[in-house]
């Protein structure tokens, strides 16, 4: 009896669960590249390139392990354009009497999926995706009886679960579960960041690269150059090279932004992590193993492990906690639409536009400048979240719905009311001039909050505060800001209000 196995283009892992029985002599695997998957936002050129290219690569390295791989195109006049049309094809094609795939990591497939055994009239047996460190099951049996969910106490139990970073006796290395605070130094004059691995295309590459250049033409960002790793080898080359380069001095100038600098000491592995090119554990114990050795310190490696064990875990169970309706609430009652300056970077504000020209280029940007500069602004001028939401999703490499949606609905946007987050991460135009250069360069002043060529972040801040205050003003994070708010006249509140409003309806 052949047995379908299908392979999602996020998960393309030798041992991914949909694989872990199969019969080299019967069963066919399935990979297939499809317009639905390219379309459902107008996904950045490069982040379409670069998991084709890795579907198509991860399908000779199946081959070259014997299995039987169908891998339909993108560019095969027969694609119907959708999973279900292909894996119905494949059925008829090879005959096959079963269907076996991994959970997806978005709910909207999931939900196609589970209607497939009445349409094929197959059993169609969906596994559970154990690339994790902690299961949905085992997610919720945490959440279970939580008012609210932090990812800090979530984090503590998965290194004791897992015994990352512990000493002898089972407590913290280095004395301390967080060293955030040691993580938030503005980068020194002359500071210089090593230079990353980039990976030349080969000819399966060079071919993506042109199909992508013909079909999405219109899309947003730079197809070219290409350097993002391809295959499971290169993926640890560029993950090798940060442990030796770059893990060292990560942690003090983890939340820098600097001209012309778009990874700085950043790992820049989230893409192959997402896609399966990278373990998780494996990333992580390699990060422990160079504090042990001594090649890192604790707050670089510390402030490394929680991104990965720590939050990327809390995401994506938050993400199947809540779903389907998750990305429904608007606690801030935000409406207005996204403008236009987040596709082209035209704004005068330097801070943005370095964020969005960096996002063009490299369908990457670090996670300060996407909470602190770009979701920043949303926050601040009340931008409607899915609008924002579907934005993230589509420029980024590294963007899947189960791991953008927390991040942008529920930490940058506080869409959820607080589930997710504590607080708003809202800022002024200060935080931003104390962790970067790009103020020096900006046609606002920055130490100004309002009047002519005053920061629009600094009259958006308070203006956000003064429209939010009967929602905000009891949380006691947001005490002190609303204290200091309270000593403004109402003649300086007025005028920002009228000056924040003046800009808004600038926005277009």
């Amino acid at each position: 009896m052949t047995t379908l196995r299908l392979v999602l283009g996020d998960q393309l892992t030798p041992e991914i669960s949909s694989l872990a029985d199969t019969d080299r002599g019967r069963d066919v695997v399935l990979l297939c590249e499809v317009a639905a998957e390219t379309g459902y936002v107008p996904h950045h050129k490069k982040k379409i390139a670069f998991i084709l290219s890795a579907m198509r690569h991860f399908a000779g390295e199946l081959r070259g392990a014997g299995l039987e791989v169908d891998h339909v195109r993108l560019d095969d006049p027969a694609n119907t354009g959708s999973f279900a049309g292909e894996v119905a094809r494949a059925v008829a094609r090879h005959g096959a009497r079963r269907v076996v795939v991994t959970e997806p990591g978005e709910w909207r497939v999931l939900a196609d999926m589970q209607d497939w055994q009445s349409a094929l009239g197959i059993p169609v047996e969906i596994r559970e995706d154990t690339r994790f460190f902690c299961s949905r099951a085992r997610f919720a049996r945490w959440a279970e009886g939580r008012r609210g969910l932090r990812m800090e106490f979530f984090y503590r139990e998965m290194r004791r679960e897992h015994g990352i970073l512990l000493d002898a006796a089972g407590e913290p290395a280095g004395g301390a579960w967080n060293f955030d605070r040691e993580n938030r130094k503005p980068l020194p004059a002359g500071s210089q960041p090593p230079r990353r691995a980039s990976f030349a295309p080969d000819a399966v590459t060079r071919e993506v690269i042109d199909l992508v250049a013909r079909r999405f033409a219109s899309h947003f960002g730079d197809l070219e150059p290409f350097g993002f790793a391809v295959t499971r080898a290169d993926a640890r080359r560029a993950f090798d090279a940060f442990l030796a380069d770059c893990l060292p001095h990560f942690g003090d100038h983890q939340d820098a932004m600097k001209t012309g600098e778009p990874f700085l000491w950043h790992a820049v592995i989230s893409p192959y992590l997402n896609v399966g090119l990278l373990d998780p554990r494996d990333v992580v114990r390699a990060a422990a193993a160079a504090y042990a050795s001594g090649r890192a310190k604790i707050n670089a490696v510390e402030g490394f492990v929680r991104q990965i064990l720590g939050w990327r875990e809390f995401v994506r169970g938050i993400y199947w906690l809540r779903m389907p309706g998750y990305g429904d609430s608007n606690a801030l009652n935000a409406t207005r639409p996204l403008p236009a300056f987040y596709w082209t970077g035209e704004t005068r504000m330097n801070c943005v536009a370095q964020a969005v020209a960096e996002t063009r280029a490299n369908a990457y940007a670090h996670h300060i400048q996407r909470l602190m500069v770009t979701g920043n602004f949303a926050l601040l001028a009340g931008i409607a979240p899915a609008e924002v939401e579907a934005w993230y999703l589509a420029v980024y490499a590294d963007a899947f719905d189960w791991v953008e949606l927390p991040n942008t609905h529920g930490m940058a946007l506080f869409a959820d009311g607080g589930y997710l987050a504590s607080k708003p991460y809202a800022a002024s135009g200060k935080y931003i001039d104390r962790m970067s250069d790009y103020c020096g360069a900006c046609a606002y002043d920055v130490s100004r909050s309002d009047g002519d060529g005053s920061c629009p972040f600094n009259r958006l801040y308070w203006d956000f505060l003064m429209r939010n205050a009967e929602t905000l003003s009891r949380n006691p994070r947001m005490a002190m800001p609303y204290r200091t708010l309270a000593r403004f006249t109402p003649e300086r509140r007025a005028r920002i209000r009228a000056e924040a409003q003046s800009f808004l309806e600038t926005l277009a």
